[in-house]
């Protein structure tokens, strides 16, 4: 019985965290591999319920300024502000490029965190591992949405 249990809530925690990963990789992979790919800013003129539009300036080598691309609209974009981003591999939408697309992308990770942490600290009984867990995930949602809402015309604090 209790080999089940541990087999089993094992399993459940394990696919949290991979579902996590698997939430994050799509826009993780895009802002922090970004060699070969566009980058440059985007200035938010417009904002809708899901999208903001603006247009870019390109940065690296290579790119092509556009009259319009589309971001994200989300806590860490607001209108009148300037921030670096990357371009979505053929497309004409943008994400959050450096410290804070990189905090941003991995905010499915972070819930998983939590979520994984109730499931270790009750399932499998193994408090401290569930603290580290909690912890980890607290501090990269914590992280991202103090990061998330700078632009790149702000000084750091």
């Amino acid at each position: 019985m209790n080999f089940g249990r541990l087999a089993a809530m094992g399993t459940v925690a394990l696919l949290i965290l991979i579902a996590g990963i698997w939430g994050s990789w799509p826009t993780a992979h895009n802002v922090m591999l970004t060699k070969g790919r566009e980058s440059g800013t985007i200035e938010v003129t417009a904002c809708g319920d899901d999208t903001c539009t603006g247009p870019y300036t390109p940065v690296s080598t290579g790119s092509k300024a556009r009259a319009k691309v589309v971001i994200e609209h989300t806590v860490a974009v607001k209108k009148g502000q300037t921030y670096a981003v990357v371009v979505k591999p053929g497309t004409d939408e943008v994400m959050r490029s450096g410290p804070a697309g990189i905090l941003y992308a991995w905010v499915p990770l972070g819930g998983a965190l939590l979520l994984a942490s109730v499931v270790v600290a009750g399932g499998l009984r193994l408090t401290r591992a569930a603290w580290v867990l909690a912890g980890s995930g607290f501090v990269l949602l914590t992280a991202a949405l103090d990061e998330g809402g700078r632009g790149v015309a702000q000084p750091p604090l």
